[in-house]
């Protein structure tokens, strides 16, 4: 049974975004009778155009903010009545990231902290954060600057004192035809006839949109606070997609990006020591004998990783098949999709 009910009261970050919007609809589709939903985002425009799906005649318990992450006391006032946040807003395209570095600090890392000390001074229950792959052994500044938003989140947890609230971190991937993704990119240039793949040996973890909300939702039932949550999830050789997308274009090698990785990471070497195992999904733990304990007296198999394991897209034991990635882009993507 479902932690979130009736009585629950949630604000999203972000909510305007892919994710936000996704999870947002999936609250209301499964608690429609729920208390509060709080969508907080800059964009003006996409709230309009979200008001307009759901409008307040019919959807009395949404309330939209606009307001940034930047500004702590904005997210206060956000935040008046709300037991449960999840922070997806995030400054997130790599090479923007380089030319602009203060800018991501301020949103992805001194944001996070706003959010964190919002929720101390207000009566937070829950706090989700969105974390990403590139946040293990970064190589680029995007990534370091998630790595330490997930570090901010996790030791929060150590200095809460006896406030009744548990934060958390979920990290994936790239999620299926997100913007600025390969799979859009690919289906577009399909269309000239020719398709540009940096590294013809690249791999990459494959999540959909719906998969990602569902891991968000197992989270806030689950969470004991303290840990982050990496999904099992197959992954797939940029050749294939390739393949699945333009059989008979032309595969045009262009090289390696700045900052990109040959095979996406969520789990490092360094971590294994304090990796676990709990079925459909790993968690890294911090070094807290304490939480250690609650999360094995919340989950029935909870089993330490062996030393030296990873967690790659390159060393996933699970492939996507060229069928299978067909199939996925029909079903998520573009119902018409038929390769080129």
């Amino acid at each position: 049974m479902s932690e979130l009910n009736s009585n629950s009261t949630v604000l999203v970050t972000g909510g305007t975004g892919s994710f936000g919007k996704a999870f947002v609809a999936n609250l209301l589709s499964t608690i429609p009778d729920i208390k509060r939903i709080v969508i907080f985002s800059r964009d003006e425009l996409k709230q309009w155009e979200l008001q307009q799906i759901y409008p307040i005649e019919r959807f009395p318990q949404l309330r939209f903010f606009i307001g940034d992450v930047r500004d702590k006391d904005r997210i206060k006032r956000a935040l008046e009545g709300i037991d449960t946040i999840v922070h997806a807003a995030a400054l997130k395209q790599v090479p923007a990231a380089e030319y602009n570095p203060m800018e991501f600090i301020k949103t992805n890392i001194l944001g996070a902290q706003n959010i964190i000390e919002a929720s101390l001074e207000m009566d937070v229950k829950k706090v989700i954060a969105l974390s990403t792959d590139k946040a293990c052994a970064p190589t680029n500044l995007y990534g370091a600057t998630k790595l330490c938003s997930d570090k901010l989140f996790i030791a929060t947890n150590n200095m809460k004192g006896d406030r009744d609230l548990k934060l958390s971190v979920v990290r994936y991937g790239n999620v299926l035809g997100s913007r600025g993704s390969v799979v859009p990119f690919f289906l577009k240039k399909s269309k000239e006839g020719v398709l540009h793949i940096t590294d013809s040996r690249m791999t990459r973890f494959n999540i959909t949109l719906q998969e990602g909300v569902s891991m968000v939702r197992w989270a806030l039932d689950n969470l004991v606070g303290g840990e982050i949550l990496v999904p099992k999830i197959p992954s797939y050789q940029i050749m294939d997609l390739a393949e699945a997308i333009g059989p008979n274009c032309k595969k045009e090698i262009i090289g390696i990006r700045p900052g990109e990785k040959i095979h996406e990471e969520m789990i490092g070497v360094g971590d294994s020591d304090k990796t676990y195992d709990l079925g459909d999904f790993y968690t890294i733990m911090p070094n807290n004998d304490e939480i250690i304990k609650k999360l094995k007296n919340k989950h029935e198999k909870v089993n330490l990783v062996k030393k030296g394991f990873s967690y790659s897209s390159g060393s996933n034991p699970t492939f996507l098949s060229i069928s299978e990635i067909r199939k996925l882009i029909k079903i998520h993507i573009d119902k018409n999709f038929k390769p080129i």
